[in-house]
């Protein structure tokens, strides 16, 4: 006779209530007749189950699949029941167990529930018991795993509300330097990586540059391969790292350099030009991507090197933006564990996306203040250092315009009187005068040197040559003019080695680009692009000096550095005769050019050595 004993079928209810999709019941007795009839009953109900003859068998299912619910015998073949409890519960804690056995005795039953099953049940069992039983155990179960699930949700919730606001605190509080930056956006990443917040097994940073021409990996946190993952993980364990630990030692611990996650990033390199590319589409609009094996819900391809890089064809790509340009983005990915990415976890992601977008911004507005400051403190002493220089360079200015003034008041008329004397000394014979025309036409002549004279009116010192960098030179007389070029929106760029180094006479030089700068500026006068520039050809320096203004007729390029000669309306043009005087006394040469796309280039070329 059988030991169970059948009844009407119940309705079945969902199994996905009581077992998740690849939980299974294992039966365990050694009557193969009784674990027939149960795995019967149980695929009625909708259940699927597994069946096991032995002690053997059954630690053999236990490892390879999840089991929900172990059905029980007490005494198998090899071994008995009740030992294999505790087993059970060390190796799975979720998995339930109901006794199902021939034994009546009460002290088998209790010492069967102290060992940790959840239920006993003696052979015969009505199946309408036996499926209460199951059901109740089941449901328990179902609901002890979903509390613990909730609890951990709120828990990871919490923890990630409690970052995010301290985040948001120091950036609040203090100013983000380089540095700061550095240490809040390790902190995003391990975040994004901690068991205590979004579990992620990778995730890596890619910026774009200070042009935003170029999209560079910058920082990653996570294994560069799923044998580093199990070697981080055991560390992790057994140390028993929390996440206030792993960001109190970020630079001490696998976040180095050097390591295979950060190689990965630092290869990550792409122009913003490419438009289809999956991270520039991802940036330039704004919007999040999931990658599910190699394929993404928007029409854009996913690029197989990118796949390469990372090995792996499944992540999730988040824009990091500001509200006026792109800043990057973060990629995040199962590398090891091989999770889907759902949508709860992408929102939780953007959410941290957010905050390292805010904190890169903050970031750029305090460097960007912090270099107007410098550059400030710098212009306030170059003007106090160098004031003399532009009283001097104004002098310049000032004396050539008398001089021009003379030149144009004076000339003619002398001219005019020496060409009479000349001319009536050629007609006469009388000695008398002759005498007083001579004279007229000496002193005729002593006029036209001192205008000469007035025409090279600048200081003849000789050059004192000096080993004199470069840099500093040329970067301290932009500052001359800063509130120059800021007034008149002229926007300026420096491309000067620091370390270049020529033999010049510093204060000579000065003036030069004094005079050069001061021209660029003066042909801008509705704003503009100012650019210095230092190269070496051959054996020639050149600084070259452009502006981006009306530029100079092709007619009047050989005249503008005669003395005297301008264009301007108030100009007197020795200031680039006094430029090339001084190039020439350092054995070097001016070049003046008309740029293509508008305006002057003037080119200073100077001997190496």
């Amino acid at each position: 006779m059988s030991d169970i004993q059948p009844t009407l079928p119940a309705l079945s209810l969902n199994k996905n209530d009581l077992l998740e999709d690849d939980e299974v019941i294992l039966v365990v007795d050694d009557y193969q007749i009784i674990i027939t009839l149960l795995q019967d009953f149980l695929q009625q109900k909708g259940l699927t189950s597994q069946a096991a003859g032995s002690v053997k068998r059954t630690r053999e299912i236990i490892k390879r699949m999840p089991v929900a619910l172990v059905l029980l015998d007490i005494n198998l073949p090899d071994g008995n029941g009740i030992d294999l409890i505790s087993e059970i519960k060390k190796a799975s804690p979720t998995t339930a167990i109901i006794m199902l056995s021939g034994v009546t005795d009460i002290h088998t039953a209790l010492k069967c529930l102290r060992h940790g099953a959840d239920d006993y049940l003696t052979k015969p069992v009505q199946l309408t018991i036996f499926w209460e039983t199951v059901r109740k155990i089941l449901e328990n179960r179902r609901l002890q795993i979903n509390n613990r699930r909730y609890q951990e949700q709120l828990e990871q919730a919490n923890f990630r509300i409690q970052l995010l606001h301290e985040l948001a605190m120091k950036m609040n509080t203090a100013y983000l330097s380089m540095t700061a930056l550095e240490e809040i956006l390790q902190a995003i990443l391990v975040g994004i990586t901690a068991e205590e917040g979004l579990k992620f097994n990778r995730a890596f940073l890619a910026l774009f540059d200070a042009t935003g021409e170029v999209l560079e990996g910058r920082l990653a946190v996570g294994p560069g391969c799923r044998e580093d993952a199990v070697r981080i993980w055991q560390e992790m364990n057994s140390r028993d790292l929390k996440f206030r630990d792993i960001i109190d030692s970020i630079k001490d611990h696998d976040f180095q350099e050097d390591s295979e996650v950060n190689k990965i990033v630092r290869a990550l390199r792409i122009t913003s030009d490419n438009t289809e590319h999956l991270l520039i589409r991802a940036a330039m609009e704004r919007t999040t991507i999931n990658v599910c094996h190699g394929h993404c819900d928007i029409k854009v391809p996913v690029p197989i090197d990118l796949m390469g890089l990372l090995q792996e064809d499944s992540f999730v790509v988040v824009p990091l933006y500001s509200s006026s340009r792109s800043l990057g983005v973060i990629i995040a990915d199962h590398f090891v564990t091989e999770k889907k990415i759902d949508s709860p976890l992408i929102h939780a992601l953007e959410s941290f996306a957010s905050q390292a977008s805010l904190a890169i911004e903050h970031s750029r507005l305090y460097t960007d203040m912090e270099k107007k400051i410098k550059q400030l403190e710098l212009v306030t002493h170059e003007l106090e250092e160098n004031k003399d220089l532009l009283v001097e360079s104004e002098r310049y200015s000032a004396l050539g315009q008398v001089t021009a003034q003379l030149a144009h008041n004076i000339r003619n008329p002398i001219t005019s009187i020496g060409g009479t004397a000349r001319l009536l000394s050629r007609k006469t014979t009388d000695p008398q005068q002759l005498k007083f025309l001579d004279m007229m036409a000496m002193e005729v002549a002593r006029i036209e040197q001192t205008l000469e004279d007035l025409f090279n009116f600048v200081d003849t010192t000789p050059v004192k040559k000096e080993r004199t960098l470069l840099y500093p030179l040329i970067i301290k007389t932009l500052m001359l003019f800063y509130h120059n070029m800021e007034r008149q929106n002229i926007t300026y760029q420096a491309h000067v080695p620091e370390q270049l180094t020529s033999e010049i006479d510093p204060e000579q030089m000065r003036k030069v680009l004094v005079h050069l700068v001061r021209n660029a500026i003066e042909a801008m006068e509705n704003g503009g692009e100012l650019e210095v520039k230092v190269t070496t050809e051959k054996e020639y320096i050149q600084i070259a000096v452009r502006d981006s203004g009306m530029g100079i007729a092709a007619a009047d390029l050989q005249k503008v550095s005669d003395p005297f000669y301008t264009t301007k309306v108030a100009g007197t043009g020795i200031g680039l005769a006094l430029v090339e005087r001084i190039v020439k006394d350092h054995q070097g040469k001016l070049d003046i050019h008309c740029r293509n796309q508008g305006g002057t280039e003037f080119i200073v070329a100077l001997p190496l050595s």
